[in-house]
């Protein structure tokens, strides 16, 4: 299965320059927990999660009125193509214990996100044993109190 059969399409990017409440805003109306942030050239830069927002922003004093998403966001971001299998987009997230994966075209724009929650809806088709065992390694429930 091709990972094009299971992401989201639908998919909101913002600008470096974006500030922090703002992304926090948006990711509360369109439901989610991550924003991937396109540069001028709408190229992938960075990705902000909900958890980036409490940890790097709220725990940090930092003013999420006035503070650039870039100040909190991960710049080396995981990604995948469309044309990817299934198999190695699971690996991607299991390996580098990621929620969210964006999918990528060739010149590195977001077309795509790929979740955990994609993995669950299209379990039959990918195998309910290994999306329960790729989940577990992305959240590490073997003990590890640090996972995401």
């Amino acid at each position: 299965m091709k990972v094009k059969e299971c992401m989201c399409n639908d998919v909101c990017c913002v600008k470096p320059e974006t500030t922090i409440q703002e992304v926090a805003k948006l990711m509360g109306s369109k439901h989610v927990g991550s924003i991937p942030i396109c540069d001028e050239s709408n190229c992938l830069c960075g990705i902000v999660t909900d958890r980036d927002i409490l940890l790097r922003c709220i725990a940090c004093d930092k003013d999420s009125k006035q503070t650039p998403v870039s100040e909190i966001m991960s710049c080396n971001v995981c990604t995948c193509t469309e044309d990817d299998e299934m198999t190695n987009a699971e690996s991607k997230m299991a390996q580098n214990q990621i929620r969210r994966l964006p999918v990528c075209d060739n010149q590195n724009h977001v077309i795509g996100i790929l979740s955990i929650g994609d993995l669950t809806n299209n379990d039959r088709e990918l195998g309910k044993q290994e999306v329960c065992t790729t989940i577990e390694n992305i959240c590490n429930c073997n003990g590890n109190k640090n996972a995401e």
